[in-house]
């Protein structure tokens, strides 16, 4: 009995050494077998035109932390944001659905005089919600727009673990609200209660800037958004993460700290803007609308620098572009033309000619993606779901459930065959179509006439070369009815109705 015994515990001794190898010879295996998925940190900037960055040809306001961004990555020239106004553009992005099929088409209230929008259903397939069944904790800071609070498209219910910011647009029209989002309750903000959208009174002067300080507070929102989101990186640098950072700069209202303000200060010709065409005033909006652009360049050095600090930059892919284009010219004190916000394209935000939804296009992964290359490749918000999909090694989704098209290939050097075709919807700003296909462009607009319009909607068709004409000044359809004819049947095949977001020429006939 007593050999038995000794002859086991003989055993198991030697045995001991051999596993502490085997698993020590096996753990290097494992880690290459499955390695850490990249973390994500995906900026969209609000109302930022495509010229706006000094990547894309800006010369007057410094952006230097996203041209290191492009310098450091690819930047994409034909870039496209889901659609032409904030809601329905992030719809597009966090379902890779095109807009005739995603379900949010334009900017609503969720209820007249509420907070927040009208959400996306509770059982929609969301990036956050795929990549959370990857294995990341998601996070999302700046403004949603998705969903009211208490809504089936509140950020906590369509993937997201982690909520700072706004939940409302319209909240998001003022920089020093009283109170932000911190998940699904709200915090205190230092600031006075002021309306977003008002005038000078009728007896200041718009020279005197003291005469402006009624329109600032202590606590300026997009401060604490930033900080909040770099707490997040801290706080799951240990485990795979998706930051998503929906700033609302530069969207109006203008305004911004006085030490941002200071930079620009005569730089430029001025001329106060007082109100009276929506949003708040400011004695000196070119100098601001530059200010908020660079303050949040500077955001986002800060949370490159961070990411370093903690160990994951080769292991962060850095993604910025924009909602959609620039404001027209002037609106609440804004002056796009001065800039060159919207490049060399026509059209602003709402519309769906270029300058409306052509936006910068900027990824970065240290060693997988190229330093300083450019693409042409014709990409959209759709894109992105399957792309960071594959890009963090999941298998993704059922190609027939979206519309986007993983550009990864092209992101990792490799060639990759053109997209078919880049559809867009919008029933806002009178209803409007556009589909690309190549070089060639198809425009309808008209589609939604106003309740006391007695126009019929207008189903003509107006077709460009981007290639000859990228500025969209000449319309060629009259001569090339062939071709009118063949994208005219891919605007009516790729529009599904919708009863929330109606266009009353195609859903109403």
């Amino acid at each position: 009995m007593k050999s038995r015994l000794y002859l086991a515990r003989f055993s198991l001794r030697s045995v001991f050494p051999i596993l502490f190898f085997l698993l020590g010879w096996l753990s290097p295996l494992a880690s290459v077998a499955a390695p850490r998925p990249p973390n994500i940190v995906f900026i969209i900037a609000d109302d930022l035109g495509w010229g706006d960055i000094g990547a894309y040809g800006q010369k007057l306001i410094r952006t230097p932390n996203v041209d290191r961004l492009a310098a450091e990555g690819m930047r994409f020239t034909q870039h496209y944001s889901g659609n032409a106004v904030c809601a329905p553009s992030r719809c597009v992005l966090m379902t890779g659905k095109h807009p005739g099929h995603a379900f949010i088409r334009d900017n609503r209230q969720f209820r007249p005089g509420s907070e927040g929008q009208y959400p996306i259903p509770a059982d929609t397939v969301t990036l956050p919600k795929l990549l959370q069944t990857r294995g990341y904790v998601t996070g999302a800071f700046g403004k949603w727009g998705l969903g009211a609070p208490d809504s089936t498209g509140e950020p906590l219910k369509q993937g997201i673990n982690r909520f700072f910011g706004y939940n409302c647009q319209a909240v998001a029209h003022n920089y020093y609200p009283q109170k932000l989002w911190d998940n699904d309750r709200q915090v205190a903000l230092d600031n006075p209660p002021f309306a977003a959208h008002q005038k000078l009174p009728p007896d200041a002067d718009p020279k005197d800037p003291a005469n402006y300080v009624r329109y600032r507070g202590k606590d300026y929102a997009p401060d604490l958004i930033w900080e909040q989101a770099r707490r997040f990186v801290r706080d799951n640098k240990d485990k795979p993460f998706f930051l998503f950072a929906p700033t609302p700069v530069p969207h109006l209202a203008l305004q911004v700290p006085e030490d941002s303000l200071a930079e620009y200060a005569g730089k430029f010709p001025e001329e106060p803007y007082p109100g009276g065409r929506a949003y708040l005033p400011h004695r000196t909006p070119r100098a601001a609308y530059a200010a908020m652009v660079t303050r949040m360049d500077t955001e986002i050095g800060r949370l490159m620098d961070l990411v370093k600090e903690v160990g994951q930059d080769t292991n962060t892919i850095f993604v910025f572009t924009s909602d959609n284009g620039p404001l027209y010219d002037q609106l609440g004190g804004t002056d796009c033309d001065f800039f060159h916000s919207a490049g060399p394209f026509r059209g602003r935000k709402g519309s769906l000619y270029e300058g409306g939804v052509r936006v910068p296009g900027i990824v970065r992964w240290p060693g997988k993606i190229a330093a300083g290359t450019v693409s042409d490749r014709v990409t959209g918000f759709e894109d992105w779901l399957p792309t960071l999909l594959e890009l963090s090694g999941a298998d993704g989704v059922n190609p027939k459930e979206i519309d986007g098209h993983s550009f990864a290939p092209t992101l990792l050097g490799k060639a990759q065959e053109a997209r078919l075709f880049l559809y867009r919807e919008f029933p806002g700003y009178g209803g409007q179509q556009s589909v690309r296909v190549g070089d060639w462009k198809a425009v309808r607009q008209n589609l939604k006439p106003g309740p006391k319009s007695t126009l019929k909607p207008n189903l003509a068709v107006e077709l460009y070369n981007l290639r000859d004409d990228p500025a969209e000044t000449t319309n060629v359809a009259e001569k090339n009815p062939e071709l009118v004819a063949k994208l005219s049947a891919l605007l009516r095949e790729q529009h599904t109705a919708s009863v929330e977001f109606p266009l009353p020429a195609l859903d109403l006939r």
